[in-house]
């Protein structure tokens, strides 16, 4: 496959003019359609276009072109051959994107073989960057959010608890992160249980937990229904009233918290963003996403591909729009810059980024509408899922 990969993107590149400095494509693949869409998708164009209209062109004389390409699942033979087409037949310059990991990693072989810088706005295995030097992460790893989480749960005086996590690979990194560092810590972890990715109904999970009683349950799935399911499932099943502490990573995400509902309050969870963050990047970002988008939820989807299109305006920057995948990845490694967020570090070695992790706390704001309160900061928090 990667001498096939190889000779289309020689022919394509040899086919036409190089990219100039007066254009330059950028695709980028998520699921635009589906049951993703609403989650990762549309935030994703959300964060491109608010960018975009804060910040104009990314230098005099240089435009940039946004080519979308839908993809609404887990599908990798699907992810390579996108990403493929964008290079050979559109000749993007840059690929941002990827919510699911094994997409992500699939994409890595037309980018080494491209030379196509490749901007990772979600897909959060610790491994993922490692597969192409030219992959640069601006959302999170499991293990970054993970370990402050586990952290916190140790301060907070927890002795005991069981892991619930979805069975693949960014489930596996949490619950693995999460294991380590609570062990470690002097506490114990009862169980761990890995559920299907297929599954809707969580009760049977929820009643073995409230049976081995611990003093918490860490828990980890992706966005969207399923996650409004387990949580409703955590107060029908009374591990609240039965004392058993959440502590999650995203499962209160700005996108999915209105729809959860007041199941939410009081929930513990670690994460990169709070839409309810405040800071003066942050507010003017939200302001203009709410000005184009009037519906649109600021979530860490949204910010993720905000700074994924930042560090794609720092490439096209540093090589003059010009075509330089090594001078691009070399530009963007160790940058550092405010984001609404807060700080962040792309690190110059491994090209993931360096941010802080918040403890956030469900509340009903002054509006009615619920918000997750920044409690506590765990600053710079790198990715400990690799060795270092």
């Amino acid at each position: 496959m990667k001498s096939i990969i190889g000779a289309m993107v020689a022919a394509a590149m040899a086919a036409g003019p190089a990219l100039g400095d007066e254009l330059v494509k950028v695709g980028i693949i998520g699921p635009f359609s589906g049951g993703f869409a609403g989650s990762f998708g549309e935030p994703f164009r959300q964060g491109v276009e608010t960018y975009v209209a804060q910040h104009g062109d990314p230098m005099p004389g240089v435009k940039v072109e946004f080519i979308w390409r839908d993809l609404p699942a887990t599908d990798p033979a699907a992810s390579k051959v996108k990403a493929l087409e964008l290079v050979t037949k559109d000749k993007v310059q840059y690929i941002g994107g990827f919510v699911f990991t094994p997409n992500a990693i699939a994409a890595a072989a037309v980018a080494e073989r491209a030379k196509i810088p490749t901007v990772i706005f979600n897909a959060s295995a610790s491994a993922v960057v490692s597969k192409s030097k030219y992959f640069v992460r601006t959302s999170n790893t499991l293990p970054q959010v993970t370990v402050p989480t586990a952290k916190s749960a140790l301060e907070k005086g927890y002795k005991t608890v069981i892991t619930v996590v979805s069975d693949y690979s960014p489930g596996h990194d949490a619950e693995s992160a999460f294991k380590k560092t609570f062990t470690d810590g002097g506490g114990q972890v009862l169980e761990s249980i890995r559920m299907p990715l297929s599954t809707t109904d969580f009760s049977a999970y929820l009643q073995n937990v409230a049976l081995k009683k611990p003093d918490a349950l860490f828990v980890f799935l992706p966005y969207g229904p399923p996650t409004y399911a387990f949580v409703r499932g955590y107060r029908d099943n009374g591990l609240d009233k039965a004392g058993i502490a959440f502590i999650g990573t995203s499962e209160t995400q700005e996108s999915d918290l209105q729809s959860i509902g007041d199941a939410a309050i009081g929930l513990e969870t670690g994460y990169f963003y709070s839409a309810a963050h405040d800071s003066p990047e942050n507010n003017a970002f939200v302001a203009k996403l709410k000005e184009l988008f009037p519906n649109a939820e600021a979530n860490p989807a949204t910010v993720s591909a905000y700074d994924g299109t930042h560090a794609i305006y720092e490439m096209i920057r540093a090589t003059g729009g010009k075509p330089d995948a090594d001078k691009a990845i070399a530009a963007i490694a160790g940058k550092s810059w405010e984001s609404p967020r807060g700080p962040i570090t792309i690190d110059a070695q491994t090209r993931d980024i360096v941010q802080n992790v918040y403890m956030r706390k469900v509340e009903k704001g002054q509006d009615g509408r619920l918000l997750n309160k920044e409690i506590k900061t765990y600053e710079k928090q790198p990715d400990y899922g690799v060795a270092r």
